[in-house]
């Protein structure tokens, strides 16, 4: 079994999100090397579907791609003891103003592990209720309702990139639940 193991490390940034550490690690083979690491207390990801069997996306700007994306709803955990159901709830009610009657988990998606601890909890959710907005201050995003076809094209067109978004689809189409 491969393995890395932790020598010592410093805080070099204290974020708002995340905190970067540079680590140093032993390896396999007895020499030591430097490990960068964001670390994140993770997220939460829902791919939702109406009763129509529509599915729920949101349209949102992102800073750090500078540009805006199609992507499924998702935030981030509050503390690393969160619930990732709960969490996914809360952001599905904060980002389109939907409950789910059923949520169910598809997987954890690591998007860059090479650099990033985040590990995102993936959830497909239907049985959804519409029962008001609820944003956060700072996010801004329009829901979008898709079928299955046109994300399908919009994937195949390259007009979706979001790590998440793809895992998720994949998942819940590989567990026939779309």
């Amino acid at each position: 079994m491969h393995f890395e193991k932790k020598l010592s490390g410093e805080k070099k940034f204290s974020g708002i999100l995340m905190d970067v550490y540079h680590d140093s690690v032993l390896l396999e083979n007895g020499r030591t090397a430097v490990r960068e690491v964001l670390r994140y207390p993770g997220a939460v990801g829902i791919l939702a579907a109406a009763d129509d069997g529509r599915l729920l996306f949101v349209r949102q700007y992102r800073y750090a791609v500078s540009r805006e994306l199609l992507e499924i709803c998702a935030g981030k955990l509050d503390s690393t003891d969160e619930d990732p159901a709960e969490a996914a709830r809360r952001e599905l009610r904060e980002e389109t103003g939907m409950t789910c009657r059923r949520l169910i988990p598809l997987c954890r998606y690591c998007g860059s592990p090479g650099a990033l601890s985040e590990e995102i909890h993936l959830f497909f959710a239907d049985g959804l209720e519409y029962v008001g907005d609820d944003p956060d201050e700072d996010e801004f995003v329009t829901p979008v309702l898709l079928s299955a076809d046109e994300f399908e094209a919009l994937l195949a067109e390259g007009k979706i990139t979001d790590g998440k978004t793809v895992t998720a689809y994949a998942v819940a189409k590989a567990k026939k639940l779309i």
